[in-house]
């Protein structure tokens, strides 16, 4: 009762948010906004100058995650989150050590046979995190740099693909780590994700995953007027061991501008 609570709250502030154009979102074949995140790892697409993502995630042991991110510039943009685990129960809340930041710059622009390319930086780690190795069960990208193509298929079909280098490094596996990813429309405001993460930087020393990386499915629906509603199954490939299917996330999101 109390996730549905938090559920229907948080729908209630994103569609009274303010804007004065209100894009349909990133999903389907109507999207009017770049997809700039996969499920867990960044895109090459941007929030345009001042236009604004609004978002939160339900996760596990009673999760939220909330923040906002801004395009200042329309190859540059700008965010900032913060979230802990137990805020929805009736255990003590534990809130993360620090907000996570997120800047990004597009170098180069799509063309027709060149992808988007935009480098950046991203310190928010996704899940709870662990004070005993000083990281989140999912550790944040860190710098990266990734490259996005978008294809006409059937509909919109989006290819990723990109290097990051977490600094959540106290489990003592210090790599570079490599991601991949997919997105596809189905119809005018449904569209399928798939995210691969290698995990090279989370399979050894004390690290959280076995060496399977991350296998992340997840559906976006475009509700209207800048609402987009997801849901994720996380780690399909088990790469944790107390994961049996897979890790189940809402996510809430409103996309606007000033």
């Amino acid at each position: 009762m109390k996730t549905y609570r938090a559920v229907m709250l948080t729908l209630v502030v994103f569609v009274l948010c303010p804007g004065v154009l209100r894009p349909q979102g990133y999903a389907g074949d109507q999207a009017t906004v770049e997809l700039y995140s996969l499920i867990d790892k960044p895109t090459a697409g941007m929030l345009t100058k001042g236009s604004y993502a609004i978002w939160s995630n339900l996760y596990e042991q009673g999760g939220v995650l909330a923040g906002v991110s801004v395009g200042l510039f329309d190859i540059f943009s700008f965010g900032i989150s913060y979230g802990g685990t137990d805020i929805i129960g009736h255990n003590k809340i534990e809130m993360n050590p620090l907000p996570g930041v997120n800047v990004k710059l597009r170098l180069v622009e799509e063309g027709l046979m060149m992808p988007a390319i935009a480098i950046g930086f991203d310190s928010q780690g996704k899940e709870p995190y662990l004070d005993s190795l000083k990281r989140y069960t999912i550790k944040s990208p860190g710098f990266f740099a990734v490259g996005s193509k978008n294809y006409a298929i059937l509909g919109n079909l989006s290819v990723h693909g990109g290097l990051n280098y977490s600094l959540e490094r106290g489990d003592g596996d210090k790599d570079m780590n490599i991601f991949v990813g997919v997105e596809k429309s189905i119809g005018n405001s449904l569209s399928l994700l798939a995210e691969y993460d290698f995990a090279a930087n989370d399979n050894h020393y004390r690290a959280v995953g076995r060496g399977n990386g991350y296998l992340n499915l997840g559906l976006r629906f475009s509700a209207g007027k800048g609402l987009v509603i997801g849901f994720d199954l996380k780690d399909v490939s088990q790469n944790q061991r107390n994961v049996k299917i897979g890790n189940r996330v809402v996510q809430i999101e409103y996309v606007g501008s000033f």
